[in-house]
């Protein structure tokens, strides 16, 4: 009976506490029917606005970023430098290179080998580098002209021009001075070939030119060029220049094999250390003979350079078995020439003696297809005779910068393949005639030789032979016009150098 009083007790208390439980769920029910609707409703209405500010936000961000990144893709696209690919790091690569980096471009050299000799007394021997080119290096750089003309002999400011190989009389002279002066350009020097390349390899920089990167093949689209070198790394850019010389990898690649052709001439050269009594009057002579020929010039540092040429099979480069008998080989050729020949082979040692064989190839009158070109002896080798390789290999470049620059003064959408291959055309077009003039006389200069003959004999009288005679006086009144051409040319209707300051101008164009 008393546990009942407490199990009431305790069925009331619980009953007190359901009673307060259920009137709390009924109030809250009542206060979330009529208060929390709107509490709700208006959280949600936040809520949506929130994250509708916060979508819109975000898109603003997204379309500005959007934007942002194609302004700076825009502006990339707009700032991309065309790039020229060059294969072979001779005389011409490098002064393209020199002038493609002056100009803004950028540039990359493959050479199959930098420490090539090419050198005083190594087969060709130093480089003669006439007004017209001299000009054009100053209106590149005229740090780097400077550089050259201090390190090279001249020898436009003596008498220049061509000798009778038996007498030594001269048959015509020629003045390098005046032309010169008259059109305000520097006077033709000579310098060492390896001189010269360590110049313009200095000024153009290590890290663009590759040593040891023959061009062995390429290919191209409407995009791009892609060079593959012989180690079969491949390099693109927006042009390709095959500036590789006579035995041109690309020159094949684009037209073909073609053989090369022999001039019928073989070349000795040699380096005397000899100063003759003459080098303060003359520059350089060429003595003529029946089908040989002798070229003697002053190179500076008490040296005079010679060259040698007789009509003779071809037999390549110097074997082991004619090392050694080359000057006694000379002296047979030309030991009866006058005392100027003579001395200069007799003070030449030996080893400073060296033979090759002349080659040219035929003119050709497309230089390139789409975006690759030619330039220099790969595009127009010739005979040495009248030692204009290198000169017109650098009149090439600047005629060639000049048309590239038309391009990229158009801005970045005009870099298409047809204004490439159309600047390219333009540059072919502007210098075939010239080249082809210099090729021309070249061989013909060769060929008449095989005619020449001063004199005839009769019985014991010499009498001038009056074909000969004719010859000589047509030389004499030409010779003069033609070096003044070869002194300024193409190049002087082109473009003016004020050389004091180095300034170049454009005008014809």
């Amino acid at each position: 009976m008393l546990s009942c009083p407490t199990s009431l007790s305790l069925s009331h208390s619980y009953c007190s506490m359901a009673y307060s439980q259920c009137l709390f769920w009924t109030c809250y029910h009542h206060l979330n029917q009529h208060v929390y609707p709107t509490i709700n409703r208006s959280f949600k209405a936040k809520k949506t606005s929130i994250i509708c500010a916060n979508y819109i936000s975000r898109k603003r961000c997204i379309l500005k970023a959007t934007r942002s990144n194609n302004t700076e893709a825009n502006n990339e696209k707009k700032e991309r430098r065309v790039r020229i690919l060059i294969a072979g790091g001779g005389i011409g690569g490098l002064v393209l290179a020199l002038a493609a980096k002056q100009s803004g471009f950028e540039v990359m050299v493959f050479e199959k080998d930098l420490s090539a000799v090419r050198g005083e007394g190594r087969h060709r021997g130093p480089i003669q580098l006439l007004s017209s080119a001299l000009g054009i290096l100053v209106g590149i750089d005229k740090g780097v002209a400077d550089q050259i003309m201090e390190a090279g002999c001249v020898t436009g400011n003596r008498v220049n021009g061509l000798a009778d190989g038996l007498s030594g009389d001269w048959l015509a002279k020629y003045d390098l001075m005046a032309p010169a002066s008259k059109a305000k350009l520097p006077v033709t020097i000579v310098i060492s070939r390896m001189t010269l390349q360590e110049i313009l390899l200095n000024a153009v920089g290590s890290h663009i030119v590759f040593n040891k990167s023959k061009v062995v093949g390429f290919s191209q689209d409407t995009h791009k060029a892609v060079v593959t070198l012989d180690d079969g790394r491949k390099f693109e850019g927006d042009i390709l220049v095959g500036a590789d010389g006579i035995w041109s990898e690309v020159r094949k690649k684009l037209f073909g094999s073609q053989e090369a052709s022999y001039s019928g001439y073989t070349c000795y050269s040699g380096l005397a250390e000899h100063v003759p009594s003459y080098i303060n009057t003359i520059g350089y002579r060429v003595f003529l003979g029946p089908n040989q020929y002798f070229v003697a010039s002053d190179v500076g540092n008490g040296k005079m350079q010679w060259y040698a040429f007789h009509k003779e099979a071809p037999r390549s480069i110097d074997t082991l078995e004619d090392r050694a008998d080359k000057k006694e080989r000379l002296m047979e050729l030309f030991g009866c020439w006058c005392n100027d020949v003579t001395t200069l082979i007799a003070a030449t040692r030996e080893d400073m003696i060296f033979r090759r064989d002349i080659y040219d190839r035929d003119m050709i009158y497309s230089w390139g297809i789409g975006r690759v070109t030619l330039l220099g002896d790969a595009a127009h080798p010739m005979q040495p005779n009248l030692g204009q390789g290198g000169c017109l290999a650098i009149e090439d470049c600047r005629q060639l910068i000049l048309e590239l620059q038309s391009i990229k003064k158009r801005g970045f959408d005009a870099i298409t393949l047809y204004e490439i291959s159309s600047a390219l055309k333009r540059y072919e077009q502007a210098r075939i005639l010239r080249t082809k003039i210099v090729h021309v006389v070249t061989r013909v200069a060769s060929k008449s030789l095989s005619g020449y003959k001063p004199f005839i004999y009769l019985w014991t009288l010499r009498l001038p032979h009056i074909p000969f005679q004719v010859f000589g006086f047509f030389l004499r009144l030409v010779t003069p016009y033609f070096m003044t051409w070869l002194l300024t040319g193409r190049w002087h209707s082109l473009m003016s150098v004020d050389y004091q300051s180095g300034r170049l101008s454009e005008s014809g164009l």
